[in-house]
């Protein structure tokens, strides 16, 4: 009895947010949020390491082609055994925009849908599509994405591709029974440097990775913003609480410690600050309510893996703050940064095993000397960045990373390998919104995180990227 009596006020010690409580019990961590799994439909498997038939050429339809979408278009008019046959967009002119810089690549003019705003049904049920490529605002991503998938065709989103666990459960039902590739379309995977630390660590230079940070720091909303703008974008933010943005910080991230490919997120616990810009902002546009803004400006997620790994994301959009994606790595033998300054700082011993710098004295304490890591990023750049740098700066795209992103698919597709990307990472990924709101409305309590791949998270031993020879 007063075992059960002890356990009880643990549970609501931890709910209160006062204790952060670390004993366990046959079912996990005492006082955590349990998140429900639902049990895989019958008949159904994973998609693990999914390959589909080869495509000679992937014909493409794209919805939505704003401000992302067009700079899409242009990419893939410039990506070989591309094709883009079906354009849809709410907005006429964009369409007709889209549609000129297609013909001006020298390609056939594509079906265009503008007049309904279901038209992308029709895009999604075309013979000639293969992938529909989605670039709306966040609302219909998922739904959008479980049609065409439905309709025969991959579905690749824009981040984040999903906002509730609902809508992730449905993508990874509908990947599964279809066999289609469902890929959340997160670009910050192929940037030079987060790729070339995955690189460095995989040929171990860090040692083990014990601690992972990323996030998402862009002052996106001011006082003076003009009603209309991205209406959409700070009305979610009055909505909804939580890091509703962090994809960008916890994908490359989650490829270092080999998440669903040897470990996984078992539980995370956020907070959030109160909300000052967010409300003054909404107050500014003329807004009603705006003593309810839900979200606060700053938002932090601590995670902890089943490996015993940690993890630390945050969010602000609210602030006035130099863009910064948080991105750092620590292991037991090095350590990298990328901003506000790329740095690295290695174990000795690590240094004196690479032979261009026999003697060089190096201090743990420091960053390696500028000219050493000018070297090292250089030969230990990613086999796909050194590939593809020169016509992905040229093409462009965040710096060239929008280009590798769209390049690997069509190449994947093309070669009928696994993407880089599966369902699985976008459910993942995409988790930390809801989740990181369950655990800010209970008082910061710790949220255990499902298991996607229901129970194959440790059946693929690390991340890699595949490749035809």
């Amino acid at each position: 009895m007063k075992s059960l009596l002890l356990r009880a006020l643990l549970v609501l010690i931890c709910v209160a947010g006062s204790v952060q409580v670390s004993a366990k019990n046959e079912k996990g961590l005492v006082g955590a949020i349990k998140v429900e799994t639902p049990k895989r439909p019958k008949g159904q498997k994973d998609v693990l390491l999914l390959i589909a038939p080869k495509l000679d050429t992937v014909r493409v339809g794209f919805i939505g082609v704003g401000n992302r979408g067009i700079s899409a278009v242009e990419r893939w008019t410039k990506i070989p055994g591309a094709k883009i046959t079906a354009i849809c967009d709410l907005r006429p002119e964009l369409v007709e925009r889209a549609q000129n810089t297609v013909v001006k690549a020298g390609m056939p003019k594509a079906a265009t849908y503008d007049t309904d705003e279901n038209a992308w049904k029709q895009l999604c049920q075309r013979d000639d599509v293969d992938l529909v490529y989605i670039v709306t605002d966040w609302i219909p991503h998922a739904e959008m994405a479980r049609f065409a998938m439905e309709c025969g065709k991959h579905a690749v989103i824009e981040v984040p591709a999903a906002m509730s666990m609902d809508e992730i459960w449905m993508l990874i039902d509908t990947s599964e029974k279809t066999r289609k590739h469902c890929m959340m379309l997160e670009n910050c995977i192929y940037d030079q440097f987060e790729l070339t630390a995955l690189n460095m660590t995989q040929k171990g230079l860090f040692g083990e990775i014990l601690n992972v940070q990323g996030g998402y720091i862009h002052h996106l909303f001011d006082r003076n913003w003009p009603i209309g703008k991205r209406d959409w974008r700070i009305t979610y933010n009055k909505l909804h609480r939580g890091d509703l943005y962090p994809t960008h910080g916890l994908g490359p991230i989650c490829q270092l410690l080999n998440i669903h490919r040897g470990d996984r997120i078992k539980t995370l616990v956020s907070m959030d600050t109160k909300a000052v810009e967010g409300s003054l902002v909404w107050k500014a546009m003329g807004k009603a309510d705006p003593e309810n803004f839900k979200n606060g400006d700053h938002t932090m997620t601590f995670m902890r893996t089943e490996k015993g790994k940690s993890i630390l994301i945050e969010h602000n959009v609210m602030t006035p703050r130099p863009y910064n994606r948080k991105y750092q790595l620590t292991g037991s033998r090095g350590y990298a940064n990328k901003y506000p300054v790329e740095e690295f700082c290695f174990a000795k011993e690590v240094i004196a095993n690479e032979p261009e710098f026999k003697g060089v004295k190096i201090n743990e304490h420091d960053a390696i000397p500028e000219g050493i890591q000018k070297v090292l990023m250089e030969k230990y750049m990613h086999p796909i960045w050194k590939e593809l740098q020169d016509v992905a700066k040229k093409v462009g795209g965040h710096g060239g990373m929008d280009y590798i992103m769209d390049y690997r698919l069509v190449y994947c597709l093309r070669n009928g390998l696994p993407l880089d990307m599966d369902v699985y990472d976008l459910a993942e990924w995409c988790c930390v919104v809801e989740l990181s709101r369950l655990s800010i409305e209970n008082g910061c309590a710790p949220v255990e995180v499902p298991d996607f791949t229901r129970g194959a998270w440790d059946k693929i031993e690390g991340y890699s990227h595949a490749m035809a020879e």
